[in-house]
């Protein structure tokens, strides 16, 4: 099988073209590529797909398998990945991912994709919806009880599930031990991504992310947006904001006109392969 390794400022996945065959089990070869060992080593996988609704479909799988409806960093290198092998000759395409279609406009330097503005749509703030636990119409720094200690978060769906905690020392965070903990708590039936944030300034954060079925990434962008949005709701940001993650900056705007929040990032590809899916079964489940 040929793949694609891309990443989004380090939010890196192993990328197929779909657009012609279909891929069996897609999530058992997601947790084996994603095998930084003994795979090829990434956050997961991603199908690039055929649509009858929109340009391409994006279909998105984390390390552990499972499947996502969104991911920022992803739709990205998918915008990358169709114009600079020539699927598309367009420079503002829709992608369809989880359902939702995204708007996509790329920036091309000497015929290659070199960054990349998606419409990311409106936020979901409605707990129900998110989905989390909780009353009223938004939790903003709402209390929430993790490992014996009392955080505030501020829960956002950019369509998959985020809880984002404002604090300071985010490049201390021990956050191996309280991400899983955030995951896999009782006041999130979906699981949650979680945002660990530090505000610099009303124009700039600093974010760390724990993905669930993933871990901590270098980079999230629906988590970036989720950010922003939350910040902007604690009264503590702009309107146009840049989230400073590990593996680098999104710009992130939610505009008042049209409720939608917009990010723009780069897009890279790293290299280009083949993989025998049995060979790599054998490798990976040796263990």
């Amino acid at each position: 099988m040929k793949f694609t390794k891309m990443h989004g400022i380090g939010n890196d996945y192993v990328y197929m073209d779909c657009t012609r065959e279909r891929l069996e089990n897609p999530g058992e070869i997601a947790r084996l590529v994603s095998d930084r060992h003994k795979g090829i080593g990434s956050d997961g996988l991603i199908l690039i797909q055929s649509s009858d609704e929109a340009d391409f479909e994006m279909a998105m799988y984390n390390a552990d398998g499972s499947y996502g409806k969104m991911c920022g960093n992803g739709i990205r290198c998918v915008a990358k990945y169709v114009y600079d092998n020539g699927l598309t000759d367009k420079t503002e395409i829709s992608v369809i991912s989880g359902g939702a279609v995204k708007y996509l406009k790329l920036t091309v330097e000497n015929g290659k994709v070199k960054k990349v503005r998606v419409n990311m749509g409106e936020p979901i703030l409605k707990p129900s919806e998110i989905p989390v636990v909780g009353e009223g119409d938004k939790l903003v720094a709402a209390p929430i009880v993790v490992d014996n200690q009392v955080y505030e978060m501020t829960c956002v769906s950019m369509g998959n599930p985020h809880a984002v905690v404002f604090m300071d020392g985010v490049d201390d965070l021990k956050i191996e031990e309280i991400g899983p903990k955030f995951e896999q708590h009782e006041r999130f039936p979906d699981r949650v991504n979680t945002e660990f944030v530090e505000r610099m300034d009303r124009k700039n954060l600093k974010m760390r992310v724990w993905e669930r079925g993933s871990g901590e990434t270098m980079a999230c962008g629906t988590g970036a947006c989720a950010t922003a949005v939350a910040a902007i709701l604690n009264g503590c940001a702009e309107r146009e904001v840049t989230v400073h993650l590990l593996g680098g900056d999104l710009e992130i705007q939610w505009d008042e006109t049209d409720n939608c929040v917009y990010m723009t990032g780069a897009a890279a590809t790293a290299f280009t392969g083949e993989f025998d899916p049995e060979e790599l079964r054998s490798s990976v489940e040796d263990r």
